[in-house]
């Protein structure tokens, strides 16, 4: 067979054995003006995304991330497209996202938790001509002092391959910006302390956040507990029980460069029994074998807070140890 009879037979739409090695070269395009009744070439990108930034240093997407927004700009920095993605498929760690895109340069910005129904954080809605540096997040006021559905964020530059029928595989690393603490109070007589004779506030100013996932300002916020309670330790060898107050609190992305603070108050006359930098303190509990890691990454990785205050007879803080995540912390400079 002659090779122009080959190709005016895939001009008729008649289907040729791949036999012969130069016609089947000709064929390989993907220009669908020419060949109108092939099927078109599949070029885009697959996405992997991954949850690791966390003291685990295990990827936790599948179980964590429940819902999934993406943002698509151009090599320009200029918006092309969204995708969201809510099924269950986010559970499988097999699972990537495919998406069709012409080949190009192109800056992908990710947040994990903006569109679930109990999203505690809402973004700015990009529209044609929207530049990326224009993209942010920011908490929902009326979720503050709330239990907050966890938020995660990430972004990648990338660059989608101009070969036929072949996706640019990539992966898109994310990170926590949610805080939980636990805050709890014990007196070290013994006597059961009462939740309510507590007042529990953290302060902060982190509420919004840059298209980088930095915190901006805002004007500051009051983070209340979403819940308190009291829990029982158990009974001693000399027959007593001590029973602590406690309470929890969500907050957003706690920042080196901010300064936070821990509050407690008698709930009588509203006279302060704690009053603390809480970043210096939680920093407190950075391990040694962790001393290569930065402040800011530390605090990023570790999200979930647990922070016992012994209190006197008079029940004030004895300032001189705190508990933070079962590590018993000796305070030589209270005030820090």
């Amino acid at each position: 067979m002659k090779i122009t009879d080959t190709i005016r037979r895939i001009w008729n739409g008649v289907a040729v054995s791949a036999a012969i090695a130069a016609p089947a070269a000709m064929v390989t395009s993907c220009d669908s003006a020419i060949y109108d009744d092939l099927e078109p070439c599949r070029v885009g990108a697959e996405l992997r995304f991954v949850f690791d930034y966390n003291m685990e240093f295990a990827n936790a997407f599948p179980s964590q991330v429940d819902c999934l927004t993406l943002y698509i700009y151009d090599g320009n920095g200029n918006y092309v497209a969204t995708r969201i993605e809510t099924s269950e498929v986010l559970a499988d760690e097999n699972w990537r996202m495919v998406i069709d895109l012409p080949a190009g340069d192109y800056h992908l910005i990710a947040y994990g938790g903006t569109a679930c129904e109990e999203a505690a954080y809402t973004t700015a809605t990009p529209q044609a001509g929207h530049h990326y540096t224009a993209m942010g997040h920011e908490m929902k006021a009326e979720r503050v002092g709330t239990h907050l559905h966890d938020l995660y964020y990430g972004s990648l530059d990338m660059t989608v391959s101009d070969k036929d029928n072949e996706y640019t595989l990539a992966t898109l690393p994310m990170m926590r910006d949610t805080n939980t603490l636990r805050i709890l109070l014990q007196q070290l007589n013994g006597d059961p302390l009462d939740d309510n004779d507590f007042v529990w506030e953290i302060t902060d100013d982190n509420t919004r956040h840059a298209h980088d996932n930095s915190v901006v300002p805002a004007g500051g916020v009051t983070y209340a507990p979403w819940t308190t309670g009291t829990v029982a330790t158990g009974i001693d060898e000399a027959g007593n029980e001590a029973v602590l107050a406690y309470s929890e609190m969500s907050t957003g992305r706690f920042v080196t460069g901010n300064s936070p603070r821990l509050k407690v108050k008698k709930a009588d006359d509203g006279s302060e029994i704690i009053n603390i930098p809480l970043v210096n303190y939680l920093l407190l509990y950075k391990s040694e074998k962790f001393n290569k890691m930065s402040d800011q990454e530390y605090l990023d990785r570790e999200h979930h807070w647990n922070m016992i205050f012994f209190l006197d007879a008079n029940k004030h803080w004895v300032n001189t140890q705190v508990v933070i995540n079962d590590w018993v912390v000796r305070i030589n400079n209270a005030d820090l």
